[in-house]
């Protein structure tokens, strides 16, 4: 009976093969092999000699007995060599499942290192335009790759669940490199990445090489679709999305309603398209960013990101025109009081005075925006920290840019957890 890939990859199975004494590897398929992996190695060996031996039934009595010698002398000669279906890495950093090199044959996979002490092969997966996406861990790539794309056209493909379990896919960005927003109203008028087939995600363009999505994989057999859109000639456009599939119970899995989901202790946030030099930040954007709460830490620092492509920092511009050099003010509030009503950050209770602010010794905002990280009315760039938990932050920006708003690029910044005895004093 033959495996499906989900046995393989969600639900590792062991890997046989057989050894003769001079290392010469006799590959013995696992799908051949119709015994259960979980009894004991001598199960395992009895039967892998009836396949060597052509299922022979055993003779009885004496005869019995010297068949048995000689299979105990052949079975001095093998070794049972065993590895799991694991995450394994090639010398150029892409990721791909450890298996045989025949599975990854029949998977359409391309081997792209050895893995298992180099009994088995490394296999990379990748589908593009038009084909579906069954297996964890797949690449979505352009047509072509890796090369450029510069025409004009619509490349899609579907994803299907391994098995009723999977409760997400992550998206992952590990190259993202398509037309940018236009610069009035900074609209993905040209080229769009779209999810469809779940909650609503938001269109996204331009250079996102590194960020992620997690998407919600729904409780039926519906497939989410991935669709790129392409507009005319543009040199740099390509992109690799690697798709995993986190089953329901996995501690990688994000929590409700975030579409990014970031662990440890430290680490960046940026908002889609944000890149120092040229970048702006999108419109129509309405999603949550979450953060693990490591263990023993109860609040978070904030910190906008070093820009030294700038004579001022844009890590955080998002309300205001910013196109010049002269330094533009933070706008603060709360939710239903606030200055910031277009473009903003919502980062719960705020402050960039350090201090419990449950003692009364400090306050706090809801919303942020203008063209500085600070929860003041100032022009000076300060670390900001919450202490609410679950650690979220929702960011929105509205269909409209100019005349008011002008080369916003939107935000970088670093977190770092703070632990819960920390002396803010």
């Amino acid at each position: 009976m033959s495996m499906s890939f989900f046995e393989c990859a969600m639900r590792p199975k062991l890997k046989l093969f057989i050894l003769i004494s001079l290392a010469v590897p006799i590959v013995v398929p696992s799908s051949n092999l119709s015994f259960d992996t979980t009894n004991s190695n001598t199960t395992i060996n009895d039967r892998a000699v009836e396949i060597f031996k052509g299922n022979r039934p055993l003779r009885s009595g004496t005869k019995r007995q010297s068949s048995l010698k000689k299979q105990n002398r052949l079975l001095s000669l093998f070794t049972i060599v065993k590895f799991d279906n694991e995450p394994c890495y090639s010398s150029s950093g892409d990721s791909g499942i450890c298996m045989t090199s025949t599975e990854c044959y029949q998977h359409r996979g391309v081997p792209i290192g050895s893995c298992a002490n180099s009994y088995g092969v490394c296999c990379l997966s990748l589908s593009t335009c038009g084909q579906t996406i069954r297996e964890n861990g797949t690449y979505f790539v352009n047509a072509g790759y890796p090369e450029g794309l510069n025409n004009t056209g619509t490349c899609q493909v579907t994803i299907h669940k391994l098995s009723p379990y999977i409760c997400q896919f992550r998206l992952d960005f590990e190259r993202f490199s398509i037309t940018g927003p236009e610069p009035v109203n900074h609209q993905c008028d040209n080229d769009q990445f779209i999810v469809s087939g779940s909650n609503p995600v938001p269109v996204i363009c331009g250079l996102n090489t590194g960020s992620h999505m997690y998407v919600d994989a729904g409780t039926g057999t519906s497939p989410i679709i991935l669709t790129m859109v392409t507009s005319g000639i543009f040199l740099k456009r390509n992109w690799k999305i690697k798709v995993s599939q986190i089953p329901c119970d996995s501690i990688t899995k994000a929590d409700t309603g975030c579409l990014q989901y970031y662990t440890g202790v430290s680490g960046t946030l940026k908002s889609f398209n944000y890149e120092p030099s040229s970048g702006l930040h999108l419109s129509n954007q309405d999603y949550t960013i979450c953060l693990r709460t490591e263990r023993n830490f109860c609040s978070v620092q904030y910190s906008a990101c070093d820009d030294q492509m700038n004579n001022r920092s844009h890590a955080f511009t998002l309300t205001g025109n910013t196109l010049g050099q002269n330094p533009v003010q933070a706008n603060v509030g709360s939710v239903g009081s606030s200055p910031c009503n277009s473009d903003y950050l919502i980062i719960p209770c705020v402050s960039s005075k350090q201090g419990p602010v449950a003692s009364g010794m400090n306050t706090c905002v809801d919303r942020l925006c203008g063209g500085t990280l600070n929860t003041d009315y100032s022009t000076i760039p300060t670390t900001v920290m919450s202490s609410v938990r679950p650690f979220r932050l929702s960011f929105h920006t509205n269909a409209v840019e100019m005349p008011n708003d002008m080369g916003n690029r939107g935000f970088c910044l670093n977190y770092i957890q703070q632990p819960c005895n920390a002396n803010y004093a």
